[in-house]
């Protein structure tokens, strides 16, 4: 079981497949998108599965799929069924916007995938246009239902919450959890989010007026050994009689180093690059490595040196960094912020 030098058991890596996104979320994504990886530095599938491979040999059990937009590469099916079927690796997720899941959430099932987290802000058609630049709730909610009926559980909705935006339909989104066993999780925005540094700040709604809305709807906080599982910060509540929680993640949970202090992850980008902590720039090349021909046994020494270098906090002066959408070190799904998947 791997460890870093502070105690914290390593056991979680998210991979981004692709820079690729379909929409153009108003936080995120700037109007004029980023600078995309070309296609020779993305990492092929069998340089994925041989990263995979080597982190296993070291603990590693659980990988959650990001992107950009997962479902956007091409392949993405085989890709799952390959990891999956890697030894020691016990749970395979996935981050998505949702707008191709109900296209594809029977043929991941059957490849491996356990279960999906899915970006939804807003349950208004022209909300959902506003903030993504596209029309494309109903084909989430679609993929929502499809992927329930195929057993891709727990279902966690991640919504990130604007004051002017959003904000009056956190009741609604809530009664989301009453009669489906789906989990709702609200976010506090976090300003070094790709385009939400031009936002109003105003716009940042704390986690605890979140909480303090959920609990004048009646939600109790739930016991940990009751919560839908993942290795995230997400407090959970639930309202009464309800077949689903409701989350509640803050920038720094509200402790500036709350998350740290429990991370047990490592990210892969897409182009290859091992990132021990969130908001280093410190990255190991795993790409360069495989194309010069390192061994697995080499790949294992270079996730153990990273993990063995893992800051402490990810905040201390000279760590700190603006993420950039897509990424994988930074990026979730959809160009959407890594806070926004938090919880595996």
């Amino acid at each position: 079981m791997a460890r870093d030098r502070f105690g914290r058991e390593i056991n979680y890596m998210r991979i981004s497949v692709t820079d690729r996104c379909n929409l153009r979320c108003m936080y995120c994504m700037p109007p004029d998108g980023v600078p995309l990886i070309s296609h020779d530095d993305i990492l092929r599938h069998e340089e994925i599965v041989r990263v995979v491979e080597a982190a296993a040999r070291l603990g590693i059990s659980h990988i959650r799929i990001t992107g950009g937009e997962p479902l956007l590469r091409h392949g993405i099916v085989s890709l799952v069924r390959m990891i999956a079927q890697v030894p020691g690796i016990s749970d395979v997720s996935m981050t998505t916007n949702g707008c191709l899941l109900g296209r594809y959430a029977e043929h991941l099932a059957e490849a491996g995938l356990k279960r999906v987290n899915v970006s939804m802000d807003t349950l208004r058609p022209e909300r959902a246009r506003d903030i993504t630049g596209h029309d494309c709730l109903a084909q989430v909610l679609q993929g929502i239902e499809v992927a329930e009926a195929c057993g891709l559980q727990p279902i966690k909705i991640n919504t990130v919450v604007l004051r002017s935006i959003n904000l009056d339909e956190i009741q609604d989104l809530a009664m989301l959890t009453r009669l489906r066993p789906w989990h709702v999780r609200f976010i506090e925005l976090m300003p070094s989010w790709g385009a939400a540094a031009s936002l109003d700040p105003g716009e940042v709604v704390p986690a605890e007026e979140i909480a303090e809305r959920l609990r004048g709807l009646g939600a109790k906080p739930v016991a940990a050994n009751c919560n839908p599982g993942g290795a995230g910060p997400a407090r959970y509540m639930r309202l009464p009689g309800s077949k689903g929680t409701l989350g509640i993640v803050g920038s720094e949970d509200g402790n500036p180093r709350g998350m740290c202090e429990r991370c047990n992850r490592l990210r892969l980008s897409s182009d290859g690059k091992l990132y021990a902590c969130l908001f280093s720039t410190v990255a190991v090349d795993l790409r360069d490595m495989m194309r010069s021909g390192a061994s697995i046994d080499e790949l294992c020494s270079a996730i153990r040196g990273a993990i063995s270098n893992k800051p402490r906090y990810g905040r201390d002066p000279g760590s700190a960094r603006n993420v950039r959408p897509g990424t994988g070190h930074g990026g979730a799904s959809g160009g959407r912020p890594a806070l926004a998947e938090i919880g595996g």
